[in-house]
C-alpha cells in the first residue's frame, strides 16, 4: 500500500516560481514608495510572546479568542505566531529605544503572517503583509500620510474598483462611553440579534456592525453611532485628516459603522476596499493606536499605521507582476524636505509633499511639531538636497549643499527641484 500523498496543510499554498514575479513586484513598489517617504524597513520574529498579543490586540478580540497559533516552547513559555505586525512593531520600538530617535520613526513590513481562519478567496491561515507604521507623533498629518502612502501602492499595482473608508473611534473615554449606549441599545433588541452578537455583547459590542445576520443588521441600522459623540479635540483632529486627504486629491467616504478587529485603536481607522474582489473585499485598513506602545510597558508615543494582504492586493490588481520594472535602489534621496512656519501652512505643506512623491521626488515633510531650526536640522539629518520653507507669505527654497536660500512661487518649488536634481 503506497504512503499517502503529502500536501500543504489547510490554509496554506506555496508560492511558485511563475508567482513570484507579481508578489516581488508589489515589494519592490513598496520600497519605491515608502523609503523615499522616509520609512524604514523593519521585521519582527515569527513568533513573539504571546502575553503581547493579549495586552496589545487585546483579550477580547476574535484574534486572541479563536484565531491565534499558540504553543508551549518546551521551557513552560507561551509563545504566539504573530497574527499581525504592529504590535510587534511597538514591543520593537521600545525594545531598541527608538523613543531616543528623532520622532516620529517611520517604519515599514512585509512578513508572514498567521491566523486559524477559514479559508476563503484570498484569505489564508498563513498570509503575507505589507504595512506601515509611524510611532511618535499625534499630529493629523501622520494619519493622513500613511493613507495616502496605501492608495498610491494601490494605484501603483493596479488595484481596480478602490475604495476608501474612514471614520473615528475617538478617545478611549469616548469610546468607553459610547460602548455602554450600545450595549443598553443591544439588549433592548437582544431577541433580534444572532447568537453570537448576543454572546459578545458584554465583551465586544462593537463587532456588531460587521454582522451579516438580517436582524442583527436591522438593528445595528437604528444603533447610536460613535462618531457622533467626539469629543471636540476628536472631532477636530478627525476634520484635519480629512481636510489634508482632500488636498493630496484622495477620494473617500465617511463610514459611522466601521470598526476594526483590535482593541488597540484611537481616533483615525480605515479601510480600502476593491469591488473586484466580490462580497469580502477588504484589501487592507488600518488607524491610530495612541495608546498601545504605553500599554505594552513603554513611554507615551502615539502612532498610526495600516497593513494590507500581499494576496487581496493581487487578486484586485490586474497585472501585478508589470508594476515596476528595475531593482530599488538602496539608499533613496530625499529630494525634497518640505517644511512650514506655522500651522496654517501644514495643509499646503502636506498637498506639495503628495505632489512631489507622485513626481516621482523623494520627499518627506515636518511631523513632529518642530521649529522652522528643528526642521531644517531634521532635513540635514536625512540628507535631503532642497527644503521648501512655506510661511504665510510665500515659499522660499533652501539649496542643502550650497546654503543658498531664494524666495520663489509655490508653483514653481517641484519644477526649481527636478531642474535641481537634473543638473546634479
Amino acid at each position: 500500500m503506497s504512503p499517502e500523498k503529502l500536501q500543504a496543510p489547510r490554509g496554506t499554498f506555496d508560492v511558485l516560481p511563475e508567482q513570484a514575479a507579481a508578489r516581488a513586484a508589489v515589494e519592490r513598489e513598496a520600497r519605491r514608495i515608502f523609503e523615499p517617504a522616509g520609512y524604514g524597513r523593519i521585521e519582527t520574529p515569527t513568533f513573539e510572546a504571546t502575553e503581547l498579543f493579549a495586552r496589545g490586540v487585546g483579550e477580547s478580540t476574535d484574534v486572541v479568542q479563536k484565531e491565534m497559533y499558540t504553543f508551549d516552547d518546551g521551557g513552560g513559555r507561551s509563545l504566539t505566531l504573530r497574527p499581525e505586525g504592529t504590535a510587534p512593531i511597538c514591543r520593537a520600538y521600545i525594545e531598541h529605544g527608538m523613543h531616543k530617535l528623532p520622532q516620529p520613526v517611520r517604519l515599514w513590513y512585509l512578513s508572514s503572517f498567521y491566523r486559524h481562519e477559514a479559508p476563503q478567496a484570498g484569505r489564508f491561515r498563513q498570509f503575507w503583509q505589507v504595512g506601515v507604521e509611524t510611532i511618535g507623533s499625534d499630529d493629523p498629518a501622520v494619519d493622513a500620510e500613511t493613507i495616502v502612502l496605501l492608495a498610491d501602492l494601490l494605484d501603483a499595482v493596479g488595484a481596480r474598483d478602490v475604495r476608501l473608508r474612514i471614520s473615528s473611534l475617538g478617545s478611549p473615554e469616548a469610546r468607553a462611553a459610547y460602548r455602554a449606549e450600545l450595549q443598553a441599545h443591544l439588549r433592548e433588541h437582544r431577541a433580534e440579534l444572532s447568537s453570537d452578537v448576543r454572546e459578545r455583547i458584554d465583551l465586544n459590542p462593537l463587532r456588531a456592525f460587521d454582522a451579516d445576520d438580517p436582524g442583527t443588521r436591522e438593528v445595528m441600522a437604528g444603533a447610536p453611532r460613535l462618531l457622533d459623540r467626539l469629543s471636540d479635540e476628536d472631532a477636530e483632529h478627525f476634520a484635519e485628516v480629512r481636510a489634508l486627504l482632500d488636498r493630496a486629491g484622495v477620494a473617500y467616504e465617511v463610514d459611522s459603522t466601521l470598526v476594526r478587529g483590535l482593541d488597540y485603536y484611537t481616533r483615525t481607522v480605515f479601510e480600502f476596499e476593491s469591488a473586484a474582489l466580490g462580497a469580502q473585499s477588504g484589501v487592507g485598513g488600518g488607524g491610530r493606536y495612541d495608546g498601545l506602545v504605553e500599554a505594552l510597558g513603554g513611554p507615551p508615543a502615539p502612532g498610526c499605521g495600516w497593513a494590507a494582504g500581499i494576496e487581496r492586493i493581487l487578486l484586485a490588481s490586474d497585472d501585478a507582476g508589470g508594476a515596476v520594472s528595475g531593482p530599488p535602489t538602496s539608499t533613496p534621496p530625499v529630494d525634497l524636505f518640505v517644511a512650514f512656519t506655522d500651522l496654517t501652512r501644514r495643509a499646503d505643506a502636506f498637498g506639495l509633499t503628495a505632489e512631489a512623491r507622485r513626481a516621482g521626488l523623494g520627499a518627506q515633510m515636518e511631523l513632529a511639531g518642530r521649529s522652522l531650526k528643528g526642521q531644517l536640522k531634521q532635513a540635514d539629518r536625512v540628507g535631503a538636497r532642497f527644503v521648501a520653507i512655506l510661511s504665510v507669505a510665500g515659499a522660499a527654497l533652501k539649496d542643502m549643499e550650497s546654503g543658498e536660500q531664494r524666495d520663489v512661487d509655490r508653483v514653481a518649488v517641484l519644477r526649481e527641484v527636478l531642474r535641481g536634481r537634473g543638473a546634479a
